[in-house]
């Protein structure tokens, strides 16, 4: 069975610049960066960074999604350095509260719907 295979939420292709910070168990700063997402959804998101993240912190994403910034934890599930040189990593959403739950879920929904209307014309 495939990654995609075990997703119970579609992702939606999406390219948007977040800003994120590794905390280790005490939640102490360790590093910080930028990076792009490629994907999300109600789950998770996949983020392309210039660095390796360390599977073993917490990361802490600040998404602009519309209109909307909000701050998100996330747990690192798989990573993998790119032939470009980057890196990506797939990071599945922790401890959040349902108003963000929902952001993410109207986002999902409009780009869901953005891309089948591409899809038809």
């Amino acid at each position: 069975m495939t990654t995609h295979d075990k997703r119970k939420k579609p992702r939606i292709d999406t390219h948007n610049l977040l800003s994120y910070v590794c905390l280790d168990e005490n939640s102490q700063v360790l590093t910080q960066g930028m990076g792009r997402t490629l994907n999300v959804s109600e789950g998770g998101i996949l983020l392309e960074t210039h660095v390796p993240l360390d599977q073993e912190h917490i990361i802490s994403l600040t998404i602009s999604l519309e209109d909307e910034i909000m701050d998100i934890k996330g747990k690192i599930t798989y990573h993998k350095k790119l032939e470009d040189g980057m890196f990506e990593s797939g990071i599945r959403f922790i401890d959040m509260d349902e108003t963000q739950r929902q952001i993410i879920k109207q986002y999902t929904i409009i780009f869901q719907g953005e891309r089948d209307n591409l899809r038809e014309s």
